[in-house]
């Protein structure tokens, strides 16, 4: 497998589909109204489909998916500055963005094994969840509203802008997944 660029953290996506070809997403707690599919960064030596698989059971619960597909290279984002000196305090390491390798999983659970609390190894990063289609869910990747916080302060700024950074992502997952998700 390839290596990421340089100065990107390494991550790996998780598009999960359920019987009728539909999308997991589900809403971010910490960004009002802002939508995503799992994704989450690859521990040291980890290779991608395990973390993939961690992740999705972290964040959602859901240990019962297969892998059907993968893009077969890495695709990247670069944060907006705001989000990424947020991260760099977060994270204790300045990434430029992250560096994803994506997988399309099938769901093959039921949905009351969907648990937002995930496996409670993580805090909790979503507020509900729903099955959609790729263009629900990239009307619901831009939002308007992005609360930063101001390092050493307990101030928060609202920045009015569109923080729509991981679209072109999607929009090239869901080009590569497309044979799946027909």
């Amino acid at each position: 497998m390839d290596a990421p660029p340089e100065g990107y953290r390494r991550n790996v996506g998780i598009c999960l589909i359920n019987s009728s070809k539909k999308i997991f997403a589900a809403s971010r707690l910490d960004i009002p109204d802002s939508w995503q599919m799992p994704q989450g960064g690859i521990d040291e030596n980890e290779d991608p489909k395990v973390a993939a698989l961690r992740e999705l059971k972290e964040e959602t619960g859901v240990s019962s998916a297969e892998v059907l597909a993968e893009v077969p290279y890495w695709l990247t984002y670069d944060f907006p500055p705001e989000v990424r000196e947020k991260l760099k305090h977060q994270w204790g390491g300045d990434w430029k963005g992250q560096a994803q390798k994506w997988f399309l999983l099938k769901f093959t659970g039921k949905e009351e094994e969907i648990n937002l609390l995930g496996d409670k190894s993580e805090k909790p990063e979503f507020g509900e969840w729903k099955w959609m289609s790729p263009e629900q869910i990239l009307e619901r990747v831009s939002i308007q509203y992005f609360d930063v916080l101001i390092s050493n302060s307990f101030e928060y700024l609202n920045c009015l802008q569109a923080v729509d950074f991981k679209k072109p992502v999607y929009k090239e997952v869901f080009t590569v997944f497309t044979p799946h998700l027909q």
